[in-house]
């Protein structure tokens, strides 16, 4: 059944026009877009900022580099292929090992270079990228798993999106790759959505396509058991993205590493509003009382923390 207007209205529902007009339009500046919209650049600031992120090994811009993929290749045994300026989820490509001269991705699909090389060559010529813009392709080192996010997801490594606003934390979900997602975390694709208390990154309501779901459809898991480690770092982490772009609302996508811990994945100008529907609750109540601060902190701890003590279960009023 459909909610009415009112009853989105008295959950905090934030509707796209008023996200566009109302937060995007009034603290995005249009000049900082090219921060989070190009991963290249992204990377390239993390790494001035001190932000933790998967090591960027390679980046192809013209189809030359595309012709030299296998020397290009030839120490890296896993790795990541993606657009620069991707969206979505689209034009990533994740390989596990090599068999031969061949590319196993995670489903076990047995991929030749030459699939490879044409897949870098429509990620150049735009087939992925925001508008069909000529795009450069980035390889990057692939994440080894947090030991406790490995029976969690199916063919892909979990990450956690966090809203940012202002510099501080609003909410998060984290995203559960299945055997429909081709494990990718993406919930428009079929991954699933786990709404997090803020202040302990505990799970507190799951969806996949939009219902609500108790256990992974693929590994039987209880979503409801779930608890993200090192919790308070990573949403400090996530604080320090705002610092990294000067945007003042953001998404930030947040993988943890077996061996780096909470990395930086990439960011998001526009992040979607599904993270709702995954948290059963709105984000309007929260970026309202933040709205209201007059001074918030420049230290990125004392933001998390605030996001800890005033948006987790027991003292959220939303």
């Amino acid at each position: 059944m459909l909610a009415s207007p009112a009853a989105l209205r008295k959950r905090g529902l934030l509707g796209m026009n008023r996200r566009n007009v109302a937060f995007i339009a009034r603290h995005n500046e249009r000049r900082l877009y090219p921060l989070v919209d190009d991963k290249k650049l992204t990377k390239e600031r993390a790494m001035v900022h001190g932000v933790a992120a998967p090591t960027l090994r390679d980046v192809i811009d013209t189809q030359h580099g595309v012709r030299n993929l296998g020397q290009r290749l030839e120490s890296l045994n896993q790795f990541a292929i993606k657009p620069s300026r991707g969206a979505g989820g689209k034009g990533i490509m994740v390989i596990l090992e090599r068999d031969g001269d061949f590319f196993l991705k995670a489903s076990g699909q047995r991929l030749t270079l030459g699939h490879l090389q044409r897949h870098c060559s429509n990620t150049l010529a735009g087939l992925h990228s925001l508008a069909g813009a000529p795009d450069s392709v980035i390889i990057e080192d692939l994440i080894e798993s947090n030991p406790y996010f490995e029976p969690l997801s199916v063919e892909g490594v979990p990450d956690i999106r966090v809203i940012i606003f202002r510099g501080i934390p609003v909410m998060a979900m984290l995203r559960l790759s299945t055997h429909a997602s081709d494990g990718k975390a993406n919930l428009h694709q079929g991954a699933i959505g786990v709404g997090l208390d803020l202040a302990s990154g505990q799970c507190i309501h799951a969806v996949q396509h939009s219902s609500r779901v108790h256990s992974h459809p693929d590994t039987g898991i209880d979503l409801n058991q779930i608890a993200i480690p090192d919790w308070q770092n990573l949403l400090t982490l996530a604080a320090r993205c705002h610092d990294l772009t000067g945007l003042g609302y953001l998404g930030a996508d947040i993988v943890v590493d077996r061996k780096r811990g909470p990395l930086m994945l990439e960011l998001n100008a526009r992040p979607g509003l599904a993270i709702q529907i995954a948290n059963g609750k709105g984000l309007l109540p929260r970026l309202e009382w933040i709205e209201g601060i007059k001074d918030v902190p420049a230290s990125a701890e004392t933001r998390a923390w605030m996001a800890m003590t005033q948006f987790g279960e027991r003292n959220d009023g939303a």
